[in-house]
């Protein structure tokens, strides 16, 4: 497979993590030990915020007065979508029971957990959009508590502080059951721990910043997550028929979410390669100071374009990067679709775009990073329900059942386990032999 780095990334994605992890464990055992009255502290600190944490009635109302109208109705189009699409992805989980050999009946019920965190950044910028993702999925899978958490602003002369109203109005209208003024790993704290709520997590969802995103990997275990997240990537597939501009927007609308936001190229086409990487640093210069300064960075130090022979050598290095998001602009869009193996969501041909997926088509944008896309997909109504194993049996059945789990027991060398069959058999068939030893070599 011959391939050639047109553009190769001078930093890597990973080289914060050990400072990051230092920073966030120690703020982590801070809250743990010190409770609400720390995380009070670090909003106050890191946030300059002192108002109230837990958002009441009237400050939802408050907030949500403050959003124009047409925000409301596109936030609804946004939530209309990704909540049917969560509803199919719900109805698609069964419950069955089969009966396996005569009497013996195993099954399989989905229990939704009882209360997931939902963590919708609003630093940089105000993640909507996140809101409808994680609490709108969360509460169409049945959790019974959503607690969503948003960084808070410092209240102003003519503001009275909090999180964004329009985060603050999506988090009621997905059905959060509390929502919490706490940013970056306070607020991620808070929720693991049912600070504040007296509801501990059982699942903690949503993108964050690579803070948010370590806080979530050092509490996994004591609570389940959505997945290991790094900052966002976009991944390109283009041929000849694809057009340079459209690429080169793309891959800048990515690159604004951050400085070390990966954003790639994989082309058969060296003339649109070098066309995009021409464009680049206008299209990058017509955005917003914020924007500008991220997408630069981003651009500068994660950006790569990758020159392949031919279709299938596009596909190989694709699967390996595994982009988070990942647009195919390519003639016989079918045979990508089947081809293609390791990606957190797909987006199929030029009239779709990582950007209509992240805000309102339907599909969830919290998504594998970092390669995670060769095990794992994104956050789906399936993350909040737990798949669980029921068994049943008659007594007869139980008879061959017991026999054989004895006999692999001992072969295991696991004598107790063996017994609990054994004292079985002899309860229920008291005037039988059995074999109960494992065979000999």
């Amino acid at each position: 497979m011959s391939i050639e780095y047109i553009k190769k990334a001078t930093a890597s994605a990973a080289a914060q993590d050990d400072k990051t992890r230092e920073i966030v464990q120690d703020i982590l055992d801070t809250i743990e030990t010190g409770g609400e009255s720390a995380c009070i502290d670090y909003a106050k600190k890191l946030d300059g915020y002192e108002g109230e944490i837990v958002l009441s009635a009237d400050a939802i109302a408050e907030a949500s007065s403050r959003v124009p109208q047409k925000t409301k109705d596109d936030i609804q189009f946004a939530y209309d979508r990704v909540r049917r699409f969560a509803e199919k992805q719900r109805d698609s989980l069964s419950e069955f029971e089969v009966e396996l050999s005569p009497g013996l009946w195993a099954g399989q019920k989905q229990i939704p957990m009882q209360t997931a965190g939902c963590y919708i950044p609003g630093g940089r910028y105000a993640h909507v959009a996140s809101a409808v993702m994680s609490v709108g999925t969360a509460k169409t899978a049945g959790v019974s508590h959503v607690v969503a958490c948003s960084p808070p602003k410092p209240a102003t002369n003519d503001q009275p502080g909090g999180p964004n109203p329009a985060i603050v109005y999506t988090a009621n209208l997905c059905g959060a059951d509390t929502i919490l003024a706490l940013g970056g790993v306070q607020g991620i704290a808070a929720m693991a721990f049912g600070l504040f709520t007296n509801h501990p997590a059982d699942i903690l969802v949503g993108p964050g910043n690579r803070f948010v995103a370590e806080a979530k990997r050092l509490l996994f275990g004591r609570v389940g997550i959505d997945l290991f997240a790094g900052p966002t990537e976009i991944g390109i597939i283009a041929d000849a028929s694809a057009d340079p501009h459209i690429i080169a927007t793309d891959l800048v609308s990515q690159a604004e979410h951050g400085p070390d936001s990966p954003a790639w190229l994989f082309t058969s086409d060296r003339a649109l390669a070098d066309k995009v990487i021409d464009m680049m640093p206008g299209l990058i210069a017509k955005l917003p100071d914020t924007a500008r300064e991220a997408a630069t960075a981003a651009w500068r130090d994660y950006g790569e374009v990758v020159f392949c022979e031919n279709d299938e050598a596009m596909a190989t290095i694709s699967d390996k990067y595994a982009s988070e998001h990942l647009e195919v602009h390519a003639d016989n869009l079918d045979w990508w679709v089947n081809r293609l193996r390791n990606y957190g969501s797909l987006f199929v041909g030029e009239e779709t775009t990582v950007t209509f997926g992240d805000k309102c088509s339907g599909t969830n944008h919290i998504l594998p990073t970092r390669g995670a896309g060769r095990y794992t997909g994104g956050l789906s109504a399936a993350k909040f329900i737990k798949t669980v194993t029921t068994q049943r049996m008659t007594q007869e059945a139980c008879k061959e059942v017991a026999s054989a789990a004895a006999r692999i027991s001992r072969l295991e060398g696991m004598e107790a386990h063996a017994r609990s069959g054994d004292e079985r058999l002899a309860k229920y068939f008291p005037d039988s032999t059995f074999e109960l030893q494992p065979a000999s070599e």
